[in-house]
């Protein structure tokens, strides 16, 4: 039997946090709209952004996406071809519409396996929790650890509700600290 995991006490905090947060929120279809200039600065025109598609009380990405694609940038989300496969990215063609997109083995909406694959220059990821000097705490199947270590020049992102900010996490050797974190009010930048 394998010990417990310390974080998960943590996480299952942070997450009806995130929900309670989000359940609250009058207009919550207004934030998010359009990337903040620094994160913009991040994807030059004709880069690759890897997006995510949210789940439940997640912070939303389609508006992101969606401008990303009217200025010049390619956009693309996580696939998994099953639960034990790695993490790859493919096109997302459409982010108004979803058209073109399957559900995945973790219930999230991918892109169907015809759709062009990609590897981002500038990935944006969700998590649960984030600290000011912009360390993660993500789910804790470690997809995203293990790409960005596979990938080490990709610029990666965290978006999150202001809720999310803890003062400090658990930290292990895997994890990395992302290069900034964008919430509805602030631009948390790694120092």
């Amino acid at each position: 039997m394998s010990a417990p995991n310390p974080k998960q006490p943590l996480r299952d905090s942070l997450r009806k946090a995130r929900r309670d947060h989000v359940a609250a929120l009058p207009h919550r279809a207004l934030m998010f709209r359009r990337p903040p200039a620094p994160l913009a600065a991040f994807a030059p025109e004709g880069s690759i952004v890897g997006l995510y598609h949210p789940l439940g009380s997640e912070a939303p990405t389609r508006a992101y996406a969606t401008w990303f694609l009217e200025n010049g940038r390619k956009v693309a989300l996580p696939c998994f071809a099953n639960r034990k496969s790695p993490m790859r990215f493919r096109a997302w063609r459409d982010p108004v519409a979803d058209h073109g997109l399957i559900p995945g083995p973790f219930h999230m909406l991918q892109p169907e396996a015809d759709a062009e694959e990609l590897v981002p220059d500038l990935l944006i990821v969700p998590l649960l929790g984030f600290t000011s000097q912009c360390d993660r705490l993500g789910q804790g199947a470690g997809h995203y650890d293990r790409w960005l270590a596979e990938h080490p020049a990709a610029r990666a992102i965290g978006l999150a509700w202001d809720c999310q900010l803890v003062e400090s996490l658990p930290l292990e050797e895997h994890d990395r600290r992302l290069d900034a974190v964008v919430t509805p009010t602030r631009f948390y930048e790694a120092k």
